[in-house]
Order: C-alpha cells, then sequence, then structure tokens
C-alpha cells in the first residue's frame, strides 16, 4: 500500500522525537516562563536592572515604582487589595519566583506562586488574554507535575539526599 512508507517515516519520526529528553523540555520552559515574568517585574522597580537580553544593567537597591503602584490603583483595580501592597508583592514575586525556576530551586514552590499570579491576571485582569495566559499555565503545569528535570538544583539535591540516606 502506499499509505505505509508514510506511516513507517511517521513512526520513526516520532521515536525519534521522544527521545528529547524530558530534563531539556523542563529547563526551555523554566528559562522562558522565568523570562516573562521577571521582565515584567523589572517594569515595576526602579535603581536596578538586569536584562542581559537588551543588555541593560544597573547595579543598586531596588525600589517601587510610582509607576506600578498607578497602574494597581488605575488599570489593574484588584479587589480587596491595596494597590500599594499589590504592586510591591507582584514586584518581590517577579524576582523570586523567576530566580528559584531559573536555577531550578523549589520549582513546583515557585510554578505554584506564578501559576496562582497567572489566574489573577487572567481573571481579574486581562481575561481577554487567555491564550497567552494558556501557554504560561500549561509550562507551570508541567513545571508543577514533573519537576524542574535532570538540569536543576532540586535534581542535585534530591540525589544528595538520597545518597546521605544509604
Amino acid at each position: 500500500m502506499i499509505a505505509e512508507p508514510f506511516v513507517a517515516a511517521a513512526n520513526r519520526f516520532a521515536a525519534c522525537l521522544s527521545r528529547i529528553p524530558d530534563g531539556l523540555i523542563a529547563l526551555v520552559g523554566r528559562i522562558s516562563i522565568a523570562a516573562i515574568f521577571w521582565r515584567s517585574g523589572q517594569t515595576k522597580i526602579e535603581g536596578f536592572t538586569l536584562d542581559p537580553q537588551e543588555g541593560r544593567f544597573e547595579w543598586g537597591w531596588p525600589k517601587l515604582a510610582d509607576s506600578a503602584v498607578f497602574l494597581f490603583r488605575e488599570e489593574y483595580r484588584l479587589p480587596l487589595v491595596d494597590p500599594q501592597w499589590a504592586a510591591l508583592a507582584a514586584a518581590v514575586a517577579e524576582h523570586l519566583f523567576p530566580a528559584l525556576l531559573l536555577f531550578g530551586l523549589a520549582t513546583r514552590f515557585a510554578a505554584l506562586g506564578l501559576l496562582i499570579m497567572t489566574a489573577v491576571i487572567q481573571f481579574l485582569v486581562y481575561p481577554e488574554a487567555w491564550p497567552t495566559h494558556g501557554v504560561w499555565a500549561a509550562v507551570l503545569l508541567q513545571l508543577l507535575a514533573r519537576g524542574a528535570g535532570e538540569l536543576s538544583l532540586d535534581h542535585l539535591l534530591a540525589r544528595r539526599t538520597r545518597s546521605a540516606a544509604r
């Protein structure tokens, strides 16, 4: 039958793709989602800039930007949360959680924090952006379900803990 060579080729191709290491997939997911939230966090502070992509670096003590508080007060308008507190919490979370993800340290904790932030953004701030938030959620759910992968401090610490227990 004429379709048999195509089916065989498709099966060989799928077999090759199934050999992509889970650790590599997790690493790409961790770096990518960390970059999204880190860059958002950078817009909320002044005095400290770390943007390797654009080559911008400013070393100093970070301070919450007035523009961040303005956004939380005027545009985001989260119910029951003071805009000053919400802006500060978001700025801290958008720096802490991505840093943890980048190194693969406390990955599930960081992914859960960012997934909660994603849900707040989706349901209370920008509900029309569900395709973007869905992609974020998919990456974060993968990290929650499977962890950071072999290329992470979580994996290294777990391996050392197992070795020490023996």
